[in-house]
């Protein structure tokens, strides 16, 4: 799902990071406007988690592989605004630590999944989320979440003048769409989860120390042990712009690149630390937007 660069063209990356410069200026606003100080917390640890699933790829078709996307289960437990915030972070933090998805196309990943996956992912639950359908309203949010952010990247890519054969665009749509079932399930299963934890949580004021620690201990877990199991296959956009002869061409090489701390020997060293330390980050970054934005709110 994550744009690399020199899949896009300077005029489509120039304006999508034009525009999603003022939308998460925006959502800050919102943000100031929803967010509680004791929520605090929470953003960093959901930012953390979201994080450490995004790590984990797991087969959606032959060859190709997807992952947790996550922007429906974050605006389900934080809200719409204080998600695409956190989302945003975790975008931040992958492209410039991590080489996941270009630099030069942030603009476009944050506009597909900070902002745009994010609030289609938010409405189903805000709909309907207190009847009875509260898990369909869960699903759906995060199946659309997954659609809707792949049918904005492929039009990025046909606006930039790639190609893409009929044939290959339907499978991708596709393997898309496995994806955000997947996404779908997922979602469900976690906030689920959470709620049994705490059944206060989601969307409403506060946080259990329990169920912070509980949710950090399996980000902690999922980055240590979870690549082991974790497909090798590339996702769903590399997979296209691998059959379209689309060249990735970094702008600078990422300290992390490809989640491996290099300063140290073995594979499993590598990335398990290179996770951990992306937690660490992650949590840090959640935690003083948070206080920032509480601050701007008090003045």
């Amino acid at each position: 799902m994550h744009i690399p660069d020199n899949f896009l063209s300077p005029p489509v990356w120039a304006t999508l990071d034009a525009v999603s410069i003022p939308a998460v200026g925006l959502m800050v606003r919102q943000a100031g406007r929803e967010l509680e100080d004791r929520r605090i917390p929470l953003l960093g640890v959901m930012g953390a988690f979201v994080f450490a699933a995004q790590m984990i790829n797991f087969p959606v078709g032959p060859g190709t592989s997807g992952h947790l996307v996550g922007g429906a289960l974050l605006a389900c437990t934080l809200g719409a605004a204080p998600a695409s915030i956190v989302m945003t972070a975790i975008l931040i933090t992958q492209a410039l630590i991590f080489q996941d998805g270009g630099v030069l196309a942030l603009g476009a990943n944050v506009f597909n999944m900070a902002i745009a996956g994010v609030f289609v992912g938010y409405l189903p639950f805000k709909l309907w989320g207190a009847t009875r359908g509260r898990r369909m309203a869960i699903f759906a949010g995060a199946v659309l979440s997954v659609v809707v952010s792949a049918f904005l990247a492929l039009s990025e890519l046909l606006l930039s003048g790639v190609r893409i054969p009929r044939a290959v665009l339907l499978i991708s749509v596709l393997l898309f769409l496995v994806s955000g079932l997947l996404e779908g399930a997922i979602t469900v299963t976690v906030v689920q989860g959470i709620q049994r934890l705490n059944t206060a949580w989601v969307q409403k004021p506060g946080s259990s120390n329990r169920a912070l620690a509980a949710l950090g201990g399996a980000a902690a877990l999922l980055v240590v042990v979870g690549f082991v199991i974790a497909s090798a296959q590339p996702d769903g956009i590399l997979r296209l712009g691998a059959q379209l002869g689309i060249v990735s061409n970094p702008v600078y090489r990422a300290p992390l690149a490809d989640y491996a701390a290099p300063f140290l020997q073995s594979n499993w060293q590598q990335k398990a630390a290179a996770g951990l330390m992306g937690l660490l980050l992650i949590y840090g970054l959640c935690v003083v937007f948070g206080r920032l934005i509480a601050r701007r709110r008090s003045a």
